[in-house]
């Protein structure tokens, strides 16, 4: 694997005096798409949001070789950290286009002049989004709300894109275009990591996966030999199954 674009080590945070993470460790090589399955309370949607700097964290995190622990979240996206929060966040009254243009906050600091090909790019990854460019994000479907979510992270040109929960509350063809998406992302060069409850689906598309149970690392190695493994078979894979069967 190539060299690692972040580096996690021993890192702890959680909410007031309530640790949710106990000391993780990992890697996400650049390139590469990294998975984290675990159950709710796991603490995977507390990991993205330490990494982003939303919630104060303890240990290293290092960001093309460079420490950004004390970093702030604004130092991050300027960095090219970008993260897709599982609630969205989108502005339901504001036009589809005009949530992506914020989106682009990063590249018009750095002062881009070509920013506005980063519309285009998102456009045809999402067909949809630009046929509803001038309609309300409110007004979305749940898929299209993800969509654009994605779109709008995916203005700032991030080197590091963090996903939490992306298939969250939406239809299993809908599910299936996201993963794709992810797999048409990776081509691109952007590096992913992928929080997901659907575990099959998310060792499918990445290359190294995580099993994060109680805030701690319980089992980690590259995708394939996971979703081969019979103890996440029988925890998570599934689950996942049963779970599919009755949607």
């Amino acid at each position: 694997m190539s060299h690692p674009l972040l580096r996690v080590g021993d890192l702890h945070a959680g909410y007031g005096r309530a640790e949710v993470l106990h000391g993780i460790e990992l890697d996400a090589p650049e390139g590469s798409v990294i998975t984290v399955i675990g159950p709710n309370g796991a603490g995977k949607s507390t990991l993205l949001n330490a990494l982003m700097g939303i919630l104060p964290a303890r240990g290293k995190i290092e960001f093309m070789g460079q420490p950004i622990d004390e970093f702030t979240l604004e130092e991050r996206v300027m960095l090219g950290l970008a993260l897709v929060p599982e609630k969205r966040e989108l502005f339901g009254t504001m036009p589809v286009e005009d949530n992506l243009v914020l989106g682009a906050f990063r590249q018009v600091r750095l002062r881009n002049a070509r920013w506005r090909e980063q519309l285009d790019a998102v456009y045809e990854l999402f067909p949809r989004l630009k046929e509803r460019r001038t309609q309300q994000a409110g007004t979305l479907s749940g898929g299209e709300r993800q969509m654009l979510a994605v779109g709008r992270a995916l203005m700032s040109r991030p080197k590091l894109l963090m996903l939490d929960e992306p298939s969250l509350g939406l239809a299993p063809l809908v599910v299936q275009e996201i993963f794709r998406t992810v797999s048409a992302l990776r081509a691109t060069g952007v590096t992913i990591l992928l929080v997901e409850q659907n575990a099959r689906a998310a060792l499918e598309v990445a290359d190294h996966g995580y099993v994060l149970e109680m805030g701690s690392v319980s089992l980690q190695g590259p995708a394939r030999e996971l979703a081969g493994d019979a103890r996440v078979i029988d925890t998570y894979l599934g689950a996942a199954r049963t779970a599919a069967a009755v949607a």
